[in-house]
């Protein structure tokens, strides 16, 4: 179960058991987080005072959809992050 996303994909039934909300519910809150989080940087960025050009620094391991998942994963469970 290393793709959660894709996991999620292939058993939405499952949504519920993991997360604690229904598939429609999960997909929605994706999509609204995905364009708060966009606008919020983009509002950050407009902001700045660049000295250094950006797009430096550490690149991202998870995609968006995953951190809200693990998130989510995480406040349902509250099990250790080695687990997960």
């Amino acid at each position: 179960m290393a793709n959660i996303p894709g996991y999620i994909e292939k058993n939405p039934e499952e949504v519920q058991r993991l997360v604690g909300l229904k598939y429609d519910q999960l997909q929605h809150l994706i999509q609204n987080a995905v364009i708060i989080h966009n606008q919020k940087l983009a509002e950050a960025e407009k902001q700045k005072i660049r000295i250094i050009k950006g797009g430096g620094g550490r690149k991202v391991k998870l995609s968006q959809e995953e951190q809200i998942i693990l998130t989510l994963i995480y406040l349902r469970h509250l099990t250790t992050f080695q687990l997960l």
